[in-house]
């Protein structure tokens, strides 16, 4: 099939790659001329693991394609997807659309014979409904049908979630359409993915309940960390335990910092605005997010006591600074609350992130970025391991520290508080 995508953010180009991988003709399509003159020379602008490799293999096949210009993309394709951002607008939970609604007047231009037009970016309900009356502005409802095809994609693990998902929802009542994407996606069905045919407005509720509920999940467990801090119990043996239960899961119950990302703090918010503009009481979500909010204060209060209130001229490393490991989103991390507010108390910070500097702390005096784990840590009062990075786990600290007393704060829970105990290394775990 000849597919377009609109945006090649995370959605619109680990979807696109992953399409074409599959034998489709794909044009992913940027107004950004430089990130497409890139992509044309296998430079990719994300960090996914194996990404790279797949853009390289179906560029040099000639499936996959990159281009600026709309309107060509839009012509030769027979299904066009919309893949542009939709962040949350300023001082405000509503998603701004603008982007998506820009692409429905772009694509309005260039119809010619029937064309299926794919909201594949995270939109409030009733989204679709609007792309559809803008473009039925400018051409015959019979040489469209605009559907809602939602994305569960995690960052890190987007490859892997794309060929093996769990379901495909395809929101749509056009029997034509639905037998069309149902041929797309059927490599997908016959490994085990669920063909979820719904409403378009089902749809598109289905992606922000998700993640609501896996926020949700998150925020829970966090809390209950709080609450095993003051008993002197281990959350972790509470998560085991309450995990096993099937009916509950053991996934996204890992205690931790506050959840970021570009999904989840963007897309609860905005399930609050839809239901707010509905008249309807989200009060269980209202009171995830803003515990989410707290989040960071509170693990900030948690390292002035683990330092004694003497935070100035402090040596503070922090190991990770993207909001997960495997990937370099900086999007609503916790180190962008966590590393200025130390700063301005004083301290001098250093950081380290396998995926490199970030221009979000050039700002700040004595904040400094290391190119290696040891000139990170060298001679630090306070070790903080903010992102759970596989190279973080097996460190020698005590051997690249070079200081008798230094402590560590672990946000992920990755070390063993026995071996640590057993080294003489002061050490703070999460809900312990």
């Amino acid at each position: 099939m000849k597919l377009c995508m609109i945006g090649t953010g995370y959605v619109g180009l680990v979807s696109g790659v992953c399409f074409a991988d599959l034998g489709n003709e794909v044009i992913c399509v940027d107004k950004d001329k430089l990130k497409i003159n890139k992509l044309k020379k296998s430079i990719i602008p994300i960090y996914e693991p194996g990404l790279d490799e797949l853009v390289k293999k179906n560029f040099k096949a000639g499936r996959l394609k990159f281009s600026t210009d709309l309107a060509e993309s839009v012509q030769k394709s027979n299904i066009i997807f919309i893949c542009v951002g939709t962040p949350t607008k300023k001082n405000r939970y509503e998603a701004d659309l603008s982007q998506v609604y820009s692409a429905a007047k772009e694509i309005s231009k260039n119809i010619k014979s029937f064309k299926i037009i794919i909201n594949k970016s995270t939109v409030p309900v009733t989204t679709g409904d609007n792309v559809e009356k803008i473009i039925s502005k400018k051409v015959k409802h019979n040489l469209f049908s605009v559907v809602s095809n939602p994305e569960f994609l995690r960052e890190g693990e987007a490859i892997r979630d794309f060929i093996y998902p769990d379901r495909v929802v395809i929101g749509t009542k056009n029997k034509k359409s639905n037998k069309i994407l149902k041929n797309l996606y059927l490599p997908l069905i016959s490994k085990g993915a669920k063909y979820i045919n719904t409403s378009r407005r089902a749809a598109e509720l289905i992606k922000y309940a998700s993640n609501a509920f896996l926020a949700t999940k998150i925020t829970y467990i966090n809390e209950l960390a709080n609450l095993c801090e003051k008993l002197k119990i281990n959350v972790e043996d509470v998560s085991i335990g309450i995990g096993t239960d099937k009916r509950i899961g053991g996934r996204f119950l890992r205690a931790g910092p506050a959840y970021g990302g570009s999904c989840f703090p963007k897309d609860t918010r905005a399930l609050i605005d839809t239901a707010n503009k509905s008249k309807t009481s989200l009060s269980l979500i209202k009171t995830v997010v803003d515990s989410n909010d707290k989040r960071s204060n509170l693990l900030l209060k948690r390292i002035t006591t683990i330092l004694k209130n003497k935070i100035k001229n402090k040596k503070i490393t922090f190991l990770g600074v993207t909001f997960k490991a495997n990937t370099d989103d900086m999007r609503e991390s916790s180190s962008l609350k966590m590393i200025p507010f130390l700063n301005k108390k004083g301290a001098k910070i250093r950081y380290y992130d396998p995926t490199g500097k970030k221009s979000e702390f050039d700002k700040f005096k004595n904040v400094e970025f290391k190119n290696n784990i040891k000139d990170a840590c060298e001679l630090s009062d306070l070790i903080i391991l903010h992102t759970e990075w596989n190279e973080f786990k097996l460190i020698d600290l005590k051997k690249i520290v070079k200081k008798k007393n230094f402590i560590i704060y672990d946000l992920r829970n990755i070390y063993s508080s026995e071996k640590m105990k057993k080294n003489n290394i002061k050490y703070f775990g999460i809900g312990k």
